[in-house]
């Protein structure tokens, strides 16, 4: 792979931010921060993308899957899909302001 292909994917490895009750306890507690990440996305990719899209240093990256939801459609049962999440340790000092990172 090219440096221009490998730039493109890692832009690609991040969806967004996990915002919620137990995101936020675990932020706080652990210096961590949760991810929606590519379903496809490795360790070290989502290492590299925290990294470069945030200028920060990150420690260490535990992914897991999470499955879907069994959910009925009518007389259907369906599920939703299956995602992954990144749990992203940050260096000791580090942090990610996600309104700062909006602005510029």
């Amino acid at each position: 792979m090219t440096t221009k292909n490998i730039e493109a994917r890692l832009m690609h490895i991040l969806l967004a931010p996990q915002i919620s009750e137990k995101a936020t306890f675990v932020a706080e507690k652990n210096e961590q921060v949760i991810f929606h990440v590519a379903s496809d996305a490795t360790k070290p990719e989502v290492k590299a993308a925290v990294e470069k899209l945030f200028n920060v240093i990150v420690d260490s990256v535990q992914i897991s899957n999470v499955k879907g939801k069994q959910k009925r459609f009518g007389r259907y049962m369906g599920s939703r899909k299956d995602w992954k999440k990144a749990y992203v340790c940050l260096a000791a000092g580090q942090e990610i302001n996600f309104a700062a990172s909006e602005q510029g």
